[in-house]
């Protein structure tokens, strides 16, 4: 049973560290726009029907949120970029 135990937890951690990382790589590489484009990215996922990737990026966008200092967080524009993707999938 420890076994079962010890490979859950450390295939909950390999989620953790990719989120975490795809947090990081995201808020370098966009800076201000980070957030925006992890929620994007959310939102094309749950078009998608994609639910581990949807959760995946929605973690991503919470991480960058906590750690950047330059994400901008704006649920207007959040919601914009819901509608914009719902749009393109149409």
């Amino acid at each position: 049973m420890i076994v079962v135990i010890r490979r859950w937890l450390e295939a909950r951690r390999a989620i953790r560290r990719r989120w975490q990382a795809d947090a990081r790589r995201l808020a370098a590489a966009e800076e201000a726009n980070a957030y925006d484009e992890a929620q994007r990215r959310a939102t094309r996922a749950r078009i998608r029907g994609e639910k581990a990737e949807f959760y995946h990026w929605a973690k991503v966008a919470a991480e960058i949120a906590r750690i950047s200092l330059q994400a901008e967080m704006d649920i207007e524009m959040v919601t914009a970029i819901v509608a914009e993707e719902e749009r393109r999938s149409n």
